[in-house]
């Protein structure tokens, strides 16, 4: 089992800044990827952003690129998501999902554990 838990959501304005924190525990060993994705309201959830830790690549949205970045602090056991830019389009909960397994990364349905999720609001 792996247990993620999300912190550092809130409101900001249009082109601010916030830093999400997923920490992990558990079986964190099993860990081939972690994922941000996001859902508001009415729609589905989608793919923000991975990690994939056997050669520590990253992949971001298209819409997200250059504005996100996602890392990995291995002594804190946590992956963050470092949100700089944003707009009143990236309001939605945001969730972390640990895969185990090299597949679909950009699919939900890949993620085998989810965080609780946390808000993110960006005010126009």
């Amino acid at each position: 089992q792996v247990q993620l838990v999300e912190s550092g959501g809130g409101l900001v304005q249009n082109g601010g800044s916030l830093t999400l924190s997923c920490a992990t525990s558990g079986n964190i060993f099993s860990i081939n990827a972690m994922g941000w994705f996001r859902q508001a309201p009415g729609k589905e959830r989608e793919f923000v952003a991975g990690h994939r830790w056997f050669d520590d690549s990253t992949y971001y949205k298209d819409s997200v690129e250059g504005r996100f970045t996602i890392s990995r602090d291995n002594a804190k056991n946590t992956v963050y998501l470092q949100m700089n830019s944003l707009e009143p389009e990236d309001t939605a909960v945001y969730y972390c999902a640990a895969a185990l397994q090299l597949i679909h990364l950009r699919t939900p349905g890949s993620y085998k554990y989810w965080g609780q999720g946390t808000q993110v609001t960006v005010s126009s």
